[in-house]
C-alpha cells in the first residue's frame, strides 16, 4: 500500500524563536506528519537591501523579517536533532542561497526542497545536485522550459529527484491547483510526483493523493492569527490531524480491491432490508389476470424481487389476494 509522505511546512512562522519552532515540530509530529520543513534564509546572501515584499505581507521589510527570524548554525542543528530524535519526524529546509546550502550541509540534512522562486537559480541547483541527496523540486512559478532545465541539472547529480506540482498563488483557488498536471509531470520526467498545496481547506490535497501524488506538503501553523506571511494560509493542528487521517483513509481505499459478488453476498441482510418485493396495491380476486395496475414495489426484499415483475404480469391469481400484501409464487397460476 502506498504511504504518502506528508510534510508540514513551518517556514518562518516560528518568529525566530527556538522554543516556538520546537513547539511547531512537536505539534506537527503529534498530527502524524512524516516530515517538517523550514526555510533557510540568509538575507544578505539572497537579496539586495531594496528587495520588495510579496504583495500579501507589508508589515516589515524583507531584511528586517529574515534577519529577525533567522537561526544560527547551532539552532539549526538542534532543530534537526529535536525533529528526528525526540519527535520521530524527518527534517528538511529550503535553502535560498549557496550559503544556506553550506549551512544545511553542515548539519547533515538528508534532503532538500527547491522553492518555487529558485527553479531558475542554476548555481543553486548545481550545488544541490552535487550533494547527491534527495531533492524535492517545486514548480510553482515556472514554465515547462524552466522546469525541463531544472530537472536536467538535478538529475545529473545522481540523487533522487521528486517533482512537486505547486501554484504560487496565496491563497490558490482550487481550479488553479493543477492536479491534472501530476500525471503529465510523471510521464514527462519519469519521476515520482508530489503536491505542494496553497489552497484553503483540505479537499484539494486529499484529492491530490487520489490523483497520484506520493507526497503532500501543506503550510502549518499553531494559529491562523500568528504574525508573518504564511499563517493565514496554513492549517492548524486540528486541520492537519484531519488531513493526515483523510489521506491515510484514501490510501486504504486505493489499495483495497473489492469483489462485488463477494461483497453482495456479505450484504445479504442489508439487501433484504433495503431492496423491494412485489406487492399488491389493490384487492385481487382469485382468477384475475395480473396486470401492472395491480402491482407495487415495497420493502423488505423477502418476497418476489421487483426485478422479476415481468414474470408476474400475465399470471392469474390462484387465491383472493388482499391489498398491500407481499406476493409469493404460490399465490399465482400460469394461466386462467
Amino acid at each position: 500500500m502506498q504511504h504518502t509522505e506528508i510534510i508540514a511546512e513551518i517556514g518562518n512562522t516560528h518568529e525566530g524563536s527556538l522554543g516556538l519552532a520546537k513547539a511547531f515540530i512537536k505539534a506537527a509530529a503529534d498530527c502524524g506528519v512524516d516530515r517538517v520543513k523550514f526555510q533557510t534564509h540568509i538575507f544578505d546572501a539572497e537579496s539586495l537591501p531594496d528587495a520588495p515584499n510579496p504583495p500579501y505581507f507589508k508589515d516589515e521589510t524583507r531584511k528586517e523579517y529574515f534577519d529577525r527570524t533567522g537561526f544560527s548554525l547551532e539552532n539549526w542543528r538542534e532543530l534537526k536533532r529535536y525533529s528526528e530524535e525526540e519527535c520521530g519526524v524527518g527534517f528538511m529546509s529550503s535553502p535560498f542561497s549557496l550559503e544556506a546550502v553550506d549551512l544545511l550541509e553542515a548539519i547533515e540534512v538528508d534532503s532538500y526542497k527547491v522553492a518555487s522562486g529558485e527553479v531558475s537559480n542554476t548555481p543553486l541547483l548545481e550545488k544541490l545536485a552535487q550533494t547527491g541527496k534527495k531533492i524535492y523540486l517545486s514548480s510553482g512559478m515556472s514554465s515547462w522550459d524552466e522546469i525541463d532545465e531544472a530537472v536536467e541539472i538535478l538529475k545529473k547529480g545522481g540523487g533522487e529527484v521528486l517533482m512537486m506540482q505547486c501554484t504560487s498563488d496565496y491563497p490558490c483557488k482550487p481550479e488553479n491547483a493543477g492536479l491534472g498536471l501530476l500525471k503529465e509531470m510523471a510521464k514527462r520526467y519519469q519521476l515520482p510526483v508530489g503536491f505542494s498545496d496553497h489552497t484553503l481547506g483540505l479537499a484539494v490535497p486529499i484529492a491530490a493523493v487520489a490523483a497520484g501524488a506520493c507526497v503532500v506538503e501543506k503550510h502549518f501553523t499553531l494559529s491562523k492569527v500568528m504574525y508573518g506571511p504564511d499563517a493565514q494560509f496554513s492549517v492548524t493542528p486540528e486541520e492537519m490531524t484531519a488531513l493526515v487521517k483523510a489521506i491515510r483513509d484514501v490510501e486504504k481505499a486505493l489499495a483495497s480491491e473489492v469483489n462485488k459478488d463477494e461483497k453482495a453476498a456479505q450484504l445479504s441482510t442489508m439487501k433484504t432490508t433495503f431492496e423491494k418485493s412485489i406487492v399488491s396495491v389493490t384487492e385481487i380476486p382469485a382468477g384475475t389476470v395480473i396486470g401492472p395496475e395491480h402491482l407495487g414495489y415495497k420493502k423488505p426484499g423477502l418476497g418476489i424481487p421487483a426485478a422479476q415483475f415481468r414474470k408476474v404480469i400475465g399470471k392469474v391469481a390462484a387465491v383472493d389476494i388482499e391489498n398491500n400484501i407481499r406476493l409469493s409464487w404460490d399465490m399465482l397460476e400460469s394461466e386462467k
